[in-house]
């Protein structure tokens, strides 16, 4: 069959190039095609529904061409931003007090110190020096050609519409939308694959300066168990605001109708440069890839082609580690090295400001560096003192632009096997997991990333004391990843290159895990271990932990597959189809309020006359309970009342701790770790506490007690205020959504983003659906601004249109020749 299907993919090419020359002439374009040529001569965008391009060209730089010109089209100004920061140019245009966004959080910085970050990165040179490499450590020939092509699409638009004719207010003949070059693109992409590290040490990089020196903090060193403790605590608030995601691959044995099916469901920012974007490529012959990228990289992160489709999701493995050196009290530069004294190396690094008169000015900064990397002096805004010690980082991904090699062929991938050849011999995804399903049946779930070398035992030998707090996470905080800070007076305890391994210092990727199954696999952000709880995996500790409580969304995950396969969930028939894969996800329910609401009723009816004293203040609950004894759906959806009630509860009552820390009756047990811990302790004065907090909370807000989500849930287009369904992952909802600030209001800020689902058949095409939660366009004047939105909202999704026959049948059709 394999063999069958493949010799018949040239004659489709050739029937794709016919039906898009039919599309163009039924529409009035026209496009001329080489002697010999597969695909038109000329880059074409066909636009069909919610303006997602079907890009189609007969080579990789046209490729990038199309997409580079469909992308600046609906998202210039979030682009041209973005090529301001890798570029240190942010204090030059827009003032050094505002906030920027280098890391998977929003506004986590100012623009003074992201510009200090990558100034350092541009003078050291690092982009140019990847570039330069052959593969795999440097793009490869199809990477660089679509760079090239994609360039030459975003200065096409921005000639055609000028700075000042452009339609989003956000950029409107500003002075910093200016063509790019291939290297702004590099510099982007290399941004986006260290942003796992910039959050927590940026600011400690570019602030450090050894002690008696005037911007030296004075702060005394504390204890390694009060230090752990301090940034354990920073590291579960910073990942419960940031990038998170859930994926589910569903082999033969789970599929009705089908023969494999994935759901992708990321949960990045919605505003910035980690917005998703959609769009659909292809060159006839060679690739056919749709789904959503990472805005600006033209390639598809997350998608599929005609026979495996593919998500990542967050990874608990941190992407950086430290080392603490010991430095001479006399000499605070020096450090010492397996007894010798070694002189740190410092760097003038200097940025353009703007002052408040409009004037230029310079800022310059002696920022320094160890044999192991950067000096830092905080992480995640906990003080690392520079006093008897200093912590150095090291980044696993800071010479990693193999990331884009990774993607292109994840792109062209033929089954889960091809995905997984191609995460080993490339090394390039830099904090994800993988998961595919494939046209065979197999539903694969894959660690395999840049990941420091750190074996067990060579963790055991070199961790420091808050190393080892924070490596072997007692406090065990939710989907804290392990943090290594090893001893830096010895050389032996840097990270060991591997000859296994793609690049210097990674660990080997055969020992990371990977598991293929005919029925099913998924992720929730938590470790390997439980991708498939028949098949618990083991691996490295520097991976993620083993034997721990899950989180309620993981459990969501996997008690929703299973139920699903095993058909008693409710829904009719067994397995997945695209209709019951959609109610997975938009059903909403929260797997807090399966295990607690009932005791939490239970409770708020005990509470003499109904009266909870909070504070100093007398709460009267009696309201409360049959709003939440009426909430029997225990769901997220835009109509439910008593969510919002319980949420409030659930939010004050786990207080950041991990799940295993609530007043259960039943502790974890890692022999049942989805079932266990449950059946809350409904007398516990903790459990009375929180509620009393939260009808206080509400009552204070203004919020009656029974309002439907959809009176608070909202995220704002234009003037429209659009109801979001969804709620914070900590409730067990696998439709992530969370509030936050965005310029000074309420908002949505992240979750549910680019949500796909693909089901494969033994012949014929892929049948896919999709919604883009944030919609297509940052620009306010465009017509795919909230279209997509509008369409989450309502919890529906649109059908793709993967062939050649499917696009020319859209009633939205337009199609654009880049002549």
């Amino acid at each position: 069959m394999a063999r069958t299907r493949a010799r018949a993919r040239l004659p489709m090419a050739v029937a794709a190039a016919v039906a898009v020359m039919s599309t163009m002439a039924a529409t009035g374009s026209t496009a001329a095609t080489r002697p010999g040529a597969v695909g038109p001569d000329r880059p074409t965008i066909r636009y069909t529904e919610y303006g997602i391009p079907h890009i189609i060209a007969s080579d990789w730089e046209g490729l990038g061409t199309g997409y580079g010109y469909a992308a600046a089209k609906d998202n210039i100004c979030t682009l041209a931003d973005t090529y301001l920061m890798v570029n240190a140019q942010r204090s030059r245009h827009l003032g050094p007090d505002g906030r920027a966004s280098p890391g998977q959080n929003q506004n986590t910085t100012t623009n003074l110190k992201s510009d200090l970050y990558f100034q350092r990165i541009k003078d050291d040179g690092v982009v140019e020096r990847l570039i330069a490499q052959p593969a795999p450590d440097g793009p490869e020939p199809a990477v660089k050609e679509a760079i090239r092509g994609y360039v030459q699409g975003y200065n096409r638009y921005l000639a055609e519409t000028g700075a000042d004719g452009l339609t989003d207010p956000a950029c409107r003949g500003a002075a910093w939308v200016r063509p790019i070059t291939e290297l702004d693109v590099y510099r982007h992409a290399h941004a986006e694959i260290i942003m796992g590290s910039a959050d927590a040490l940026l600011d400690g990089q570019v602030d450090a300066a050894p002690p008696g020196a005037a911007s030296a903090p004075a702060k005394p060193a504390s204890s390694p168990k009060e230090t752990a403790a301090k940034i354990s605590s920073a590291l579960a608030v910073s990942r419960q605001q940031s990038m998170g995601s859930n994926a589910l691959a569903v082999g033969s044995q789970g599929v009705s109708g089908g023969t494999g099916m994935l759901l992708a469901n990321p949960h990045f920012p919605w505003q910035g440069k980690n917005r998703m974007w959609q769009s659909h490529l292809t060159i006839p012959g060679k690739v056919n890839v749709s789904g959503a990228s990472l805005l600006g990289l033209p390639a598809v992160n997350i998608g599929y082609n005609d026979d495996v489709a593919w998500s990542h999701t967050v990874a608990t493995v941190a992407p950086f580690g430290l080392f603490d050196v010991q430095v001479d009290p006399l000499n605070p530069t020096k450090y010492l090295v397996d007894g010798v004294w070694e002189q740190m190396t410092s760097q003038q690094v200097t940025v353009d400001v703007r002052k408040p008169d409009g004037s230029l000015g310079k800022v310059t900064r002696t920022l320094w560096s160890t044999r192991y990397g950067p000096v830092t002096t905080s992480m995640q805004g906990v003080s690392l003192p520079w006093v008897v010690s200093a912590h150095a980082v090291r980044d696993v991904n800071m010479n990693n632009l193999r990331a884009l090699n990774t993607w292109f062929r994840l792109d062209q991938a033929k089954d889960v096997e091809d995905v997984v050849n191609t995460l080993e011999t490339t090394q390039g995804v830099p904090f994800f997991n993988t998961i595919a399903a494939d046209r065979k049946g197999k539903a694969l779930y894959a660690d395999i990333q840049a990941t420091a070398n750190i074996t067990d035992a060579h963790a055991q030998s070199c961790l420091t004391m808050t190393g080892q707090l924070l490596f072997n996470q007692p406090l065990r905080l939710p989907n804290v990843p392990p943090i290594s800070i090893f001893d830096g007076k010895r050389s032996a305890c840097d990270w060991p290159d591997d000859p296994n391994a793609v690049a210097p210092g990674l660990l080997d990727p055969r020992k990371q895990p990977r598991l293929i199954r005919d029925d099913f696999v998924g992720n929730a952000n938590d470790s390997a271990w439980l991708a498939n709880p028949d098949q618990p995996l083991t691996f490295p500790r520097v991976m993620g932990d083993a034997q721990a409580p899950r989180s309620l969304r993981t459990q969501e995950l996997i008690l929703t597959a299973r139920k699903r396969i095993d058909g008693t969930d409710g829904l009719p028939g067994r397995g997945f189809t695209p209709e019951t894969m959609g109610k997975l996800l938009f059903a909403d329910n929260s797997r807090a309020a399966d295990l607690a609401l009932d005791a939490t009723v239970a409770m708020c009816k005990s509470v003499p006359f109904g009266l909870i004293l909070v504070d100093g203040t007398l709460v009267n609950v009696s309201e409360a309970c049959p709003i939440l004894a009426a909430w029997k759906s225990h769901d997220y959806t835009s109509d439910s009342r008593g969510s919002l009630l319980f949420a409030n509860y659930w939010a004050s009552l786990q207080g950041g701790q991990g799940i295993e820390k609530l007043p259960w009756r039943v502790p974890f047990d890692p022999k049942d770790p989805v079932h266990t811990p449950n059946s809350l302790d409904s007398g516990s004065s903790a459990v009375r506490d929180a509620f009393g907090r939260a009808v206080l909370a509400m009552r204070k807000a203004g919020i009656p007690l029974n309002a439907p989500l959809s009176d608070v849930q909202k995220v704002t287009r234009g003037g429209e205020q659009i109801p979001i369904h969804g709620m914070i992952g900590e409730l067990g909802v696998l439709n992530v959504i969370t509030m936050g600030q965005v310029d000074g209001k309420t908002d949505v800020v992240f979750g549910s983003s680019f949500i796909q689902q693909v089901r494969f058949t033994a012949e014929g095409p892929p049948q896919a659906r999709s919604v883009l939660a944030y919609s297509q366009s940052a620009d306010p004047n465009s017509p795919h601004h909230a279209d997509q939105t509008r369409l989450f909202s309502a919890g529906q999704w649109a059908t793709e249109r993967f062939t050649e026959e499917q696009i020319a049948a859209s009633p939205a059709l337009v199609v654009k020749v880049l002549d």
